[in-house]
């Protein structure tokens, strides 16, 4: 009889490319992880790994098994949540991760509902970018993903995750109080053509966005300078050093020095939640949907 930790073991291998990766996704120590795959070797009769280099690559054997090990493990996550569905209640663990803005604006009330409401489940949250959280909850390292996506660019969905909306987040600009159009009313984007921009850092979701929006009204971007955090920016904007494009769930204390004014044309990302189609049935999943919408 195969071990099931022994074949999630294997299957992290493949899947992270090492076995230290592996131990870290586990939570496990490297040793550990080498002797789960010794003892699915002795138990195999096959040889699962060899040395490539400094590191290690799998076999043929090792291959087929963890063609298997994907099926087998998809099955275990579809009888637990089947079992919870049965029984109704929301237990257990669950692991999600969330972007910056949403970590500040929903998660707080969130996770204090949830911790109110069903004090037998225990939340583990991280902080994520969309773009590394989709692949972790496709894999089943997180079981649940809060993720975004703007009207103009509507983000991809991976096969096998289901998607429940949360909330629109609509964005404004903002302008030192300084700029020309800081006391309009609202502002067309194109009239903002030339000016100099305040992104996020350059392998953000929410850069690629800046880009790809000011080039669709023929402007290209001049992007001087880049901060994470949506505070930082609004120092930056009120150095009168450019503008930025942010949404209002991230928005936190405006300085007196910067003017926020709304587009003639709204700019809003949809936030949702992602999780694996073998979880759809687990009660905490719809209970965390539910938290997540209230807050």
């Amino acid at each position: 009889m195969l071990d099931l930790e022994r074949l999630r073991a294997l299957h992290s291998v493949a899947t992270y490319g090492s076995v230290s990766a592996a131990a870290d996704v586990l939570h496990v120590t490297t040793s550990a992880v080498s002797q789960q795959l010794a003892k699915l070797e002795r138990e195999t009769g096959q040889k699962l790994l060899e040395r490539n280099g400094r590191g290690v690559r799998l076999t043929d054997a090792a291959e087929l098994l963890v063609a298997h090990a994907e099926r087998i493990l998809s099955l275990v996550e579809q009888a637990q949540a089947d079992l919870e569905a049965h029984r109704g209640s929301v237990v257990g663990q669950l692991s999600i991760s969330a972007f910056p803005t949403a970590i500040r604006g929903l998660m707080p009330a969130a996770l204090l509902r949830l911790r109110t409401d069903h004090p037998d489940l225990r939340v583990l949250l991280r902080e994520e970018d969309p773009m590394q959280s989709m692949p972790l909850v496709s894999r089943g390292d997180l079981d649940m993903a809060v993720v975004q996506d703007w009207n103009n660019e509507p983000l991809p969905l991976p096969e096998g995750l289901h998607k429940g909306v949360i909330c629109d987040d609509v964005a404004d600009v903002a302008l030192s109080s300084r700029h020309p159009l800081a006391a309009r009313a609202t502002v067309e984007l194109k009239e903002l053509a030339g000016d100099p921009w305040i992104s996020s850092s350059p392998d953000s979701i929410c850069c690629d966005w800046l880009l790809r929006t000011l080039r669709a009204i023929d402007s290209e971007p001049r992007i001087d300078h880049m901060a994470y955090e949506f505070a930082s920016q609004l120092a930056l904007v009120g150095a009168d050093l450019g503008n930025a494009i942010l949404p209002r769930l991230g928005r936190c204390d405006v300085p007196p020095d910067v003017a926020i004014v709304p587009l003639a044309e709204p700019l809003h990302r949809r936030v949702y939640a992602l999780w694996r189609e073998e979880a759809a049935r687990r009660p905490a999943i719809r209970a965390a949907v539910t938290a997540l919408r209230a807050a």
